[in-house]
């Protein structure tokens, strides 16, 4: 009887210091190993995804483009977008009296979107966010000696509803849009590139500051071989890029 008096209070009595402590270093050590293990997935996942949306982007440029849906001269030759734009979130630019101008709310929207509409809501900076990374696309702007500029969409609502607004003849020729992690080593490592030859460029990341957050990405020109000019050859192949960092393509 005592002895099974003393066996019943041992199990209402729980653990012991002992077997808690025993418990806690298991738990750690399984902790020590799939954690590390969770991030990697995490962030190979987010990779993969930032590529997928770049290749969808580079096929609903070439879509709006070929349809001639933004045409701000007038000239029967289509222009590429924004990501407020493609989503229809913001008219697309039109053309008055030969120039380009902001379009009409309700109007001149794209009907229907290449897009999601979750690209339409962009940041304060100008970018999109989607699974751990941003995104920022640049239109062309005029040529001026022997220079072409990038343009960033409106911040805060996308689009374009004001000047200065992307070149009609160069924005029917080149786009770009580079995508890097919100946090780097947190929800992403590599940066990618693509623009309108469907050119999928990635960089590594590992340089100190890293490309990160977002007001620390990539310059338009980051990419391109000549400062300040996105229509100049890609920083690949032995040629240098402008922040001097070893970009290849995508395999």
């Amino acid at each position: 009887m005592e002895k099974a008096k003393m066996m019943t209070n041992r199990k209402t009595a729980g653990f012991t210091l002992i077997e808690l402590m025993i418990v806690v270093a298991i738990i750690a050590i399984i902790a020590s190993v799939a954690i590390p293990k969770l991030l990697s997935a995490r962030l190979s996942a987010n990779e993969s995804a930032a590529i997928s949306t770049l290749r969808s982007l580079s096929s609903s440029q070439a879509q709006v483009q070929s349809s001639g849906a933004i045409d701000s001269d007038g000239d029967g030759a289509g222009e590429y977008g924004y990501f407020a734009e493609l989503a229809g979130a913001q008219p697309v630019r039109v053309t008055v009296a030969g120039a380009a101008a902001a379009g009409v709310a309700g109007t001149d929207n794209l009907t229907p979107s290449v897009m999601s509409s979750a690209f339409g809501a962009v940041n304060a900076t100008s970018q999109v966010s989607r699974s751990g990374y941003f995104y920022q696309i640049w239109l062309p702007a005029a040529t001026v000696g022997a220079a072409t500029a990038g343009i960033a969409e409106d911040p805060t609502t996308g689009g374009k509803l004001a000047g200065p607004f992307p070149d009609s003849d160069n924005g029917e020729v080149m786009w770009c849009c580079y995508a890097w992690p919100i946090q780097a080593a947190q929800t992403g490592n590599r940066v990618f590139f693509v623009n309108q030859e469907g050119d999928l460029l990635q960089m590594l990341n590992r340089q100190a500051p890293p490309y990160s957050t977002a007001v620390a990405g990539p310059a338009f020109d980051a990419v391109f071989s000549a400062v300040g000019d996105m229509g100049s050859p890609l920083g690949i192949n032995g040629v240098a890029a402008n922040d001097t960092f070893a970009w290849s393509p995508v395999q």
